[in-house]
């Protein structure tokens, strides 16, 4: 299936031009993501990396392109790590993984557009998402930065509505888990996510799925083999066996208490509390044909999640921004900030998510994350004042750079936004 995927590369997205000169970008501010700002910034990339930031003034590099975009301010290319760019567009369709991962391109283009330039996508079909990753790498797709976790582990039981049986990812037992986990690394996946809890979609229950000593087998098989573990639980008791269990993160998780929460913080477990997708469900829940008192299911799970993120961010807990886009809410990845804001957050510590927290827990802070000599070229230009006003990052991006090439431009009149 993977050698198929990859065969679409024609199809799927133009390639992205050899990489040319240097290239100087100015910005009337830029917020670095360490904390720092410079004004008059000018930015030299070469290649994919970034060569110098300066305040303004000085000699340029002769031969370079000149990119103005002293209108904005400049940020660090966003990490949005709780993707699924092979779900959709649309849900209940028995779609091969073939023709959601062509129907990918437009989510990438659009993950692009709101300024997200590296994902962690966590769940799809028969690896789809290596194969996503692999042809963004290779130059065949513009898309993301990925990494991606193959198949996520699930205990049997009855699938939710329209959803097919997993092909892989079933395990019953440490042993089983053991060998489900190693297999997803065998077969290209950067983490191993377990589906820990029930909850997806309308469904906000919770219930514990995976046992601590299946959840700790997966821990042990993943860090003896130098790979990080996510635990997806809606519900507190999944959540607190994965924190006992030695998770690297927890997805989604509501209703924790308190000594969950402050072992979280303890252990430096990152959270991705993933408040905004529920609102999207909540919006587009007629559509999506969800069964009726949707609404009302759905916003009382996002005020408990809202207060469990507010708590873990007064106990020290690490958040990092997950969207858990699916189907067509790509472009609003970047809304889950706003929630992060509401729990307490400065508009540079929601900022810090997306950034430099995120890097982190990828295990990139010396390549993703900021605005510095060494870096990924991945730079983002918002009009506005992001850090007095976080609504600059959700609806104020101009203009994406991702690996030193231009993917989003916004900044003249008639611009054609993401770029073919």
């Amino acid at each position: 299936m993977r050698k198929a995927l990859l065969c679409l590369a024609a199809c799927l997205g133009a390639a992205v031009p050899a990489l040319a000169g240097p290239k100087v970008i100015r910005f009337g501010k830029l917020w670095d993501g360490s904390g720092r700002v410079v004004t008059n910034a000018v930015v030299v990339v070469e290649g994919d990396r970034i060569r110098s930031v300066e305040g303004g003034g000085g000699p340029l590099p002769r031969d370079a392109e000149v990119i103005d975009l002293s209108a904005y301010t400049g940020l660090p290319g966003l990490i949005d790590a709780h993707t699924h760019l092979t779900y959709g567009p649309s849900p209940g369709g028995n779609r091969g993984p073939i023709v959601n991962a062509f129907l990918a391109k437009d989510a990438m283009k659009k993950t692009l557009a709101a300024g997200v330039t590296t994902v962690r996508d966590m769940n799809a079909v028969d690896y789809a998402d290596v194969a996503l990753r692999d042809l963004v790498n290779m130059g065949e797709l513009i898309g993301p930065r990925m990494f991606v976790v193959g198949c996520g582990l699930r205990v049997t039981r009855t699938p939710f509505r329209g959803a097919p049986v997993p092909s892989c990812g079933l395990a019953d037992g440490p042993d089983e888990v053991t060998r489900a986990a190693r297999q997803q690394l065998a077969a290209g996946a950067d983490w191993v996510k377990m589906f820990g809890s029930t909850g997806s979609g309308q469904d906000v229950t919770g219930f514990q799925t995976f046992t601590f000593e299946e959840m700790k087998a997966a821990a042990e098989a993943v860090h003896a083999l130098g790979k990080r573990l996510a635990i997806h639980s809606y519900g507190p008791s999944g959540a607190k066996d994965a924190v006992r269990a030695g998770a690297d993160s927890i997805e989604h998780a509501t209703d924790m208490d308190d000594e969950t929460i402050a072992e979280m913080a303890r252990r430096g477990i990152y959270y991705l509390p993933t408040i905004d997708h529920n609102r999207y469900y909540a919006d587009n829940g007629d559509t999506l044909g969800y069964a009726p008192g949707y609404k009302e299911r759905l916003n009382d799970f996002i005020q408990r999640n809202l207060e469990t993120a507010s708590r873990a961010r007064k106990a020290g807990v690490r958040f990092v921004m997950g969207s858990d886009a699916i189907y067509t809410m790509f472009g609003e990845n970047t809304r889950e900030l706003g929630w992060f804001v509401k729990a307490g957050m400065t508009p540079e510590q929601a900022l810090m998510t997306a950034t430099r927290n995120a890097a982190e827990m990828l295990g990139m802070e010396k390549s993703l994350g900021a605005v510095k000599p060494g870096y990924f070229a991945d730079l983002v230009a918002v009009s506005g004042e992001p850090l007095a006003d976080i609504g600059a990052v959700i609806s104020g991006v101009r203009w994406v750079m991702t690996g030193g090439q231009v993917v989003v431009d916004k900044t003249q009149p008639g611009h054609p936004g993401a770029r073919e």
